[in-house]
């Protein structure tokens, strides 16, 4: 197993610069997802790992040894792209064995370790057809076949489930990880969708205009986020923002439609922003109907403006004042309509505080 460690890693492109000073080391062994939206460097520093890019400043390492000048193909990394990159004119058999024929390995051990992938990954059926004759999962399956049979020391998986629909996303969701746990090898996957960095990753890189936000553990992500950026990304429904004032006193928090007293601890935590306001930060499961709350709490009362069914819940965007707050309620609802007033409490055990000029938690 390997190691990867990004020491101050800088990727230029002109004067404009696209990963800014990346400090990062996963673990042998590990399950690192890279996440974030569309721009924000996350599939540059994968490729800089696989050698696609090259290292404009500071040093990567894998395995304890600087890369920044090694040919990929001296790397023992696989990759996995979002367009599989599947060769249309081969058989299933000869686009995984490929990579190992190049390196000419003998017929028997190709043989072997093809029949062992297609094992793995449910492909025995399939060998002998082409690209064309596959649905999306089979082809994605011959991807990650292609990436197992050159047994390497580092996964590296850049949007592969993007092209498939949600049931299959699901699916191959629960494959990859249940692969990377079968064979143990290092893999940096990356992503925009935060639901895929969740639910499989050991740990997640948060990424936005270049700069890695947070790095940690998925629940550690989604209770301590460190910014608004970070808050709001992870999550479904994202964290609801409430802006309000804190009283000259600094005992009270209020704006439109909300009024609620704070603990000592809390007045302390907000003693330096008296009389001035404060992001709130809540989730969607700290705000139920006055039935469903015991304990500390504040009611908000609202206009429902969208209602969202989903079946097992439904997520109500309620205007409380400026704000649009939204609100799990769990079980089918035919009563809740767009227009209606609607009073909830807000559970005040668990909320966060973000400095609203520089967004950083207070």
């Amino acid at each position: 197993m390997t190691d990867i460690q990004f020491s101050s890693v800088v990727k230029r492109y002109g004067a404009l610069e696209v990963v800014k000073n990346l400090d990062l080391e996963i673990e042998e062994g590990e399950f690192m997802v890279l996440v974030g939206p569309s721009g924000c460097g996350k599939s540059t520093s994968l490729r800089m790992i696989a050698g696609l890019e090259s290292v404009s400043a500071g040093e990567l390492s894998i395995g304890g040894r600087v890369v920044n000048d090694v040919l990929p193909k001296d790397r023992d990394v696989s990759m996995v792209f979002q367009s599989y990159a599947l060769y249309p004119h081969m058989t299933v058999r000869e686009n995984i064995a490929f990579g190992l024929e190049l390196r000419r390995r003998p017929k028997d051990e190709i043989r072997r370790l093809v029949d062992d992938a297609a094992d793995m990954l449910g492909l025995e059926r399939v060998l002998d057809r082409k690209p064309k004759a596959l649905s999306g999962g089979q082809r994605q399956r011959v991807a990650l076949g292609r990436a197992i049979v050159r047994q390497p020391s580092v996964f590296l998986f850049d949007e592969p489930l993007s092209n498939l629909d949600a049931e299959l996303r699901v699916h191959m969701r629960a494959e990859i990880s249940r692969l990377q746990q079968q064979t143990g090898v290092t893999t940096v996957y990356v992503t925009h969708d935060q639901t895929e960095a969740m639910t499989m990753g050991n740990r997640i890189a948060v990424f936005a205009n270049g700069i890695m936000q947070q790095v940690g553990a998925p629940v550690e992500l989604y209770t301590n986020p460190r910014n608004v950026f970070v808050a709001r990304f992870i999550g479904t429904p994202s964290m609801n923002m409430i802006r309000l004032r804190v009283s000259e006193d600094g005992g009270r928090l209020s704006g439109e439609g909300i009024d609620l007293a704070l603990d000592a601890e809390r007045k302390a935590q907000l003693a330096g922003y008296r009389n001035r306001e404060v992001c709130m930060g809540v989730r969607c499961e700290q705000l139920s109907e006055p039935s469903g709350i015991s304990g500390e709490a504040a009611s908000m009362t609202g206009k429902i403006e969208i209602v969202e069914t989903l079946g097992h819940e439904v997520i109500a965007h309620v205007r409380v004042g400026r704000e649009i707050v939204q609100v799990r309620l769990s079980g089918l609802r035919t009563d809740l309509r767009a227009g209606a007033q609607i009073t909830v409490h807000l559970d005040c055990s668990d909320m966060l505080f973000f400095d609203p000029d520089t967004e950083l938690r207070v």
